[in-house]
């Protein structure tokens, strides 16, 4: 009876207890519920402490973040915050005449009429013009940028081909800087000037330069920006397009040296006015695709920009020798198409078939290096470096993207069979 009480009591104390901590829990929840916000934020807090020190390998749970979106409006306005300080105005200047303006009166300046008084003569002023010295003077403006931070500039042949102009840049911020051309390249319009310190602690390095695309596998239809002094007067002015067409070749007119061809041309729809020459043509990415160059008189919003890859070979030759060097391989031919193919009964209907000159000149110029590797007159290339030839690949864009001595293995069809031969490119003589 006895052991009865005792486990009695001891199942008392328990339910006891159990109810007692129920209430008080029902009594602190209600409690913490109509407490202020500080006092429940500090309970929160706590919990949260306990529960990282009672489980420490938990994660706490986390609010669901929200999605980012990158529009691209957002692409733009980075891009154009990003890249502006790295695009210039290049100015021309000159020393040009001073002409003033002074007027004479021929009866008094007569010698006919010397005997006669002058208070008689008719009081007649006729304006004449003489030179009174000189002043330097702006003579045209164009656009370049940045392509390395010590300070070099890529921009067009054009805007820089007067010799005897001096030259200087404008930057985003106001500050000029003068400007030595280090090299014109006579068969691309694009030239590269180097920044000319005025004093010694002008500064020669870290600027902000664009990016050169790697491999600008451009397609039509994709957004490009491009980036000018629009008129020689709007500074850094911004548009936007697409790459409306590729492989375009133009007769350019404006050049001081008369039109000039140029081929495998960037089509863009986005603005491209006069003072645009030099500027970028940039991808989202913010990096250069071409440099703006031509734009279509006669059409609206019709652009044209050099491929930058041509403007690669000339940057590295000039800061490895100081001058652009070009590469030659000595071949005289003509490109192949399916009018070609059926005209000259050919085995293929692309490629560059090698033919002689007009007045018999071998189609493998003695001495070239395409001699020297066996190629003659009937050879059609079909390859280079691996890249089919034809239409929309360039056998002499090609070559103007690569540099003296290099190797490129060709790909040629030789009567039945394809035969490959490897050419060591070289320096092309003066007068070629």
């Amino acid at each position: 009876m006895n052991e009865l009480n005792k486990t009695q009591v001891i199942m008392l104390v328990l339910l006891v207890s159990f109810v007692t901590s129920l209430v008080t829990g029902i009594v602190t929840v209600t409690l913490v519920n109509q407490a202020p916000p500080p006092i429940t934020q500090t309970i929160s807090k706590v919990i949260e402490k306990t529960i990282e020190r009672v489980v420490p390998g938990e994660p706490k749970p986390t609010a669901p973040s929200a999605p980012i979106i990158i529009t691209q409006e957002d692409l733009i306005v980075k891009l154009v915050r990003d890249v502006s300080s790295a695009v210039v105005s290049v100015v021309a200047s000159k020393d040009m005449p001073i002409i003033e303006e002074y007027y004479i009166n021929p009866f008094k300046e007569s010698g006919l009429f010397k005997n006669v008084p002058e208070s008689l003569l008719p009081n007649i002023q006729i304006p004449q013009y003489r030179e009174k010295g000189t002043e330097e003077k702006r003579v045209s403006s164009g656009t370049g940028f940045f392509v390395s931070s010590d300070g070099l500039i890529l921009t067009n042949k054009h805007v820089v081909e007067d010799a005897e102009a001096k030259y200087s840049i404008i930057m985003n911020d106001g500050n000029k800087f003068e400007v030595d051309v280090l090299a014109r390249d006579p068969f691309m319009d694009i030239a590269i000037l180097k920044i000319k310190p005025a004093e010694e602690d002008s500064p020669t390095g870290n600027f902000n330069f664009i990016p050169l695309s790697e491999s600008p596998n451009m397609k039509v239809g994709q957004t490009v920006v491009a980036i000018g002094n629009a008129l020689g007067e709007f500074q850094n002015t911004v548009s936007v397009g697409i790459v409306s067409g590729l492989n375009r070749s133009v007769l350019a007119a404006g050049s001081a040296s008369g039109p000039k061809q140029l081929n495998e041309l960037i089509q863009t729809d986005a603005s491209i006015n006069p003072g645009n020459s030099g500027g970028p043509l940039l991808d989202l990415a913010g990096r250069a695709i071409g440099i703006n160059t031509a734009v279509a008189k006669a059409a609206e919003n019709v652009g044209f920009a050099l491929p930058i890859n041509i403007a690669k070979r000339d940057i590295a030759d000039v800061k490895e020798f100081g001058k652009i060097k070009y590469s030659y391989m000595g071949i005289r031919y003509m490109a192949v198409d399916s009018d070609v193919q059926k005209e000259k009964d050919l085995p293929v209907g692309y490629g560059f078939l090698l033919v002689k000159g007009p007045n018999g000149e071998p189609a493998a110029i003695e001495g070239s290096p395409a001699e020297k590797a066996g190629l003659k007159e009937g050879d059609i290339i079909l390859k280079m470096n691996g890249e089919k030839l034809g239409k929309n690949k360039s056998l002499a864009l090609m070559l103007n993207e690569l540099r003296v001595g290099e190797k490129v293995k060709l790909k040629v069809k030789r009567g039945e069979e394809e035969i490959s031969v490897e050419v060591t490119l070289e320096e092309k003589p003066e007068g070629v």
